[in-house]
């Protein structure tokens, strides 16, 4: 009986799985791009946010910020490089004071706590 290492693929071709990975950190690393062009650069950092995905938090030498969703944080991780973005462990500190807020924001962070419109939901 062959062995696993006897019976593996090592024709170099990818699995489908791989592709579908590199396509969407492709399209990842575009988005990341696009948005740094837009803000005068940007600078990043992965969080895991359980079965949906890895969340790229992105920041811009503006103070204008987004995210985005990758599906793993292989290929999060991935687009990251692609697209030059430098990563930071953690978002505190420094990093975080980067971020401009306007009233949008406070609005929906704060809701009814501060005067902001009540959650329909609620």
């Amino acid at each position: 009986m062959p062995s696993m290492a006897e019976t593996a693929d090592t024709s170099g071709a990818a699995a489908p799985a791989d592709k579908k990975h590199s396509r969407t950190a492709a399209k990842l690393a575009r988005q990341i791009g696009a948005f740094a062009k837009q803000h005068g650069g940007a600078e990043g950092q992965l969080a895991y946010i359980g079965q949906a995905g890895t969340r790229i938090v992105l920041v811009g030498a503006d103070g204008g910020w987004g995210d985005l969703v990758a599906p793993t944080y292989a290929v999060a991780r991935l687009a990251a490089e692609q697209a030059g973005l430098t990563l930071h462990e953690e978002f505190d500190g420094e990093f975080a004071a980067r971020v401009k807020t306007g009233p949008y924001e406070w609005t929906r962070m704060a809701g009814i706590q501060i005067g902001g419109p009540a959650n329909p939901a609620a």
